[in-house]
Formats: structure tokens, C-alpha cells, sequence
């Protein structure tokens, strides 16, 4: 049994407005192909042959991969110790350019709205806005969608999450 979690960030630690930058995945090729060969099989994620003679000119990361990774650099930041009620869905997703092994990714978050549930006065929904980056700044992947999260008992602290 897992010891209880503190959790330091509520919604009222994610205000529309704010940004965040975290993160520092480095990708491997070994990972790319255990991703690949569970979850998108598709030859440019497998073979180097295959990746040469597509778009992408050589071995890349399965978008899917790179959501993954993303969502753990998201939960290693700060969603392992907040009050997060799940969510309700992604509104856009978009990956801009191919992520290669070698390459380093961070997260750029930004809050776009932070309004309370009107049906539980005791949730919050934020609107965010996520944008991956390599090691020379270049965007791979942008999602905006909605976070819930528990509103913050009275009289406790901020955790400054954003």
C-alpha cells in the first residue's frame, strides 16, 4: 500500500495567465522501439531502413511516444502532487516535428482559463495549453485541453504550481 500523497497544488494554484516550464526527457532510441513495437508498429518507428525512405528521413518517436513522454514530464512536475480529478478530454492536438532519438524535450505550460465547475462548487476546471520543445526550441507537439482539479480547502496555503 502506497503512503498518502501531500498534495501542494489546487486550482487556485493554476491561474489563467501563468506558464510553466519544466522537464528534461532526454529520448532514446531504445525506447523509441520498445514504444514503436507495442503501440505504433509503423516501419519508420522501426526500422531504420524503412524511416530513410519516409518523410522523416530517419528513426523517429511514434507520436503517441511522445504524448506519453509528455504526460510524465507533466506528472514528474507537479500533477503527482496536486488535487487532479482527471479530465475531461483534449480539445486540439498537433505534433509539428519529428522527435528523433538523442533529442532532449521540455514542456512549456500555459494557463488559458481557470473558471469553477458550475455543477461542484468544490472543482475547477483550467484550460491549458502545452507546448513540447527539443533542445534547440523548436515546437514538436502542441495540445490545448482541461484539467479538474479540487479548489483548496479554506485557510490552507497556495503551492505555486504555475
Amino acid at each position: 500500500m502506497n503512503p498518502p500523497r501531500t498534495l501542494r497544488y489546487h486550482w487556485e494554484d493554476f491561474p489563467a495567465g501563468s506558464v510553466r516550464e519544466f522537464g528534461a526527457k532526454t529520448v532514446t532510441r531504445e525506447a523509441v522501439l520498445a514504444f514503436a513495437s507495442e503501440f505504433d508498429p509503423q516501419p519508420f518507428h522501426l526500422d531504420d531502413e524503412a524511416a530513410e525512405a519516409s518523410l522523416f528521413g530517419r528513426l523517429s518517436a511514434s507520436g503517441w511516444h511522445t504524448c506519453a513522454m509528455t504526460m510524465r514530464m507533466i506528472c514528474d512536475d507537479h500533477l503527482l502532487e496536486a488535487a487532479s480529478l482527471g479530465s475531461p478530454g483534449i480539445d486540439s492536438l498537433r505534433w509539428t516535428r519529428p522527435v528523433y532519438p538523442g533529442d532532449t524535450l521540455r514542456v512549456r505550460l500555459e494557463v488559458l482559463e481557470a473558471r469553477p465547475m458550475g455543477s461542484r462548487p468544490d472543482v475547477g476546471l483550467v484550460r491549458s495549453r502545452w507546448q513540447v520543445l527539443n533542445q534547440d526550441g523548436e515546437v514538436v507537439l502542441t495540445m490545448e485541453g482541461w484539467g479538474m482539479f479540487r479548489r483548496r480547502p479554506a485557510g490552507e496555503n497556495t503551492g505555486d504550481a504555475a
